[in-house]
């Protein structure tokens, strides 16, 4: 599959009620896919799939729960005839503390989203991918997954452990025709970065807004990474960082 061949093609994003999830359903769209939003949120994401039009479809959807995820993949299949793509984008960032201070059922939560949210996706939405003998799973990524922050030991561990599963998820499917790889977009101008700046710990809470990418850069990487461009980062994060891969997105 390329970014030429979306056309038709069916693609279930999570977290897709603001931000880079919300800003892929446009881009994905715009590539002539239907999209299938997923948040908890329904009256946003109802919103957004109504400005698309017939071709978007809003799924109430906690990524904490399994079932949730699974009911989630099998009403993708059920209005679209399959899906094709998924793309894991829901997070948080909470708990931001130092690791001796972190609230235990906040930080459980960081990996309930970020980390087991990702394992629930790629278990729903790997059986139907293996059966049609095609698909592209891309996990939102960061940074933070290969280096530790200050004060963002939840953060760094579950995108670490998201990591991890995007290169197992590689490393057992490939053979079956399943792209997996991740996005790692650096820092974007989201309601994330809003919480981050507002607890004033480490570096990356002293950026100015105008340092941090819009989400629609990120949109556009995801739908490049859905073609043959992307595949020498199978199993591997993309990194938005990096100039050579803008200049192939199209971005500088």
């Amino acid at each position: 599959m390329n970014d030429q061949t979306l056309r038709g093609k069916t693609v279930l994003i999570t977290g897709a009620s603001r931000g880079i999830g919300a800003a892929a359903a446009h881009a994905f769209a715009d590539a002539g896919a239907n999209v299938v939003l997923a948040a908890r949120s329904r009256t946003e994401i109802e919103a957004i799939a109504s400005g698309i039009g017939d071709r978007a479809l809003a799924v109430e959807c906690d990524v904490s729960d399994p079932v949730a995820v699974e009911a989630a993949v099998s009403t993708t299949i059920a209005h679209f005839g399959a899906i094709d793509v998924f793309v894991g984008n829901a997070g948080t960032i909470d708990p931001i503390s130092n690791l001796s201070e972190a609230n235990p059922d906040a930080f459980s939560k960081a990996i309930d989203v970020n980390f087991k949210g990702v394992f629930y996706g790629m278990r729903a939405a790997l059986p139907p991918m293996i059966a049609q003998r095609s698909g592209t799973i891309i996990t939102v990524s960061s940074g933070a997954a290969h280096n530790p922050v200050l004060g963002w030991s939840a953060y760094c561990s579950s995108k670490a452990g998201a990591y991890m599963l995007t290169r197992t998820a590689d490393l057992e499917n490939r053979d079956h025709g399943i792209r997996v790889l991740g996005l790692s977009p650096g820092t974007v101008a989201t309601q994330m970065q809003r919480e981050i700046k507002a607890s004033g710990v480490n570096a990356v809470s002293e950026l100015d807004w105008s340092d941090h990418i819009p989400p629609k850069w990120a949109a556009k990487a995801l739908v490049w990474m859905c073609g043959d461009a992307a595949d020498p980062h199978l199993g591997a994060d993309v990194s938005l960082r990096d100039d050579d891969i803008r200049r192939q997105i199209g971005l500088i």
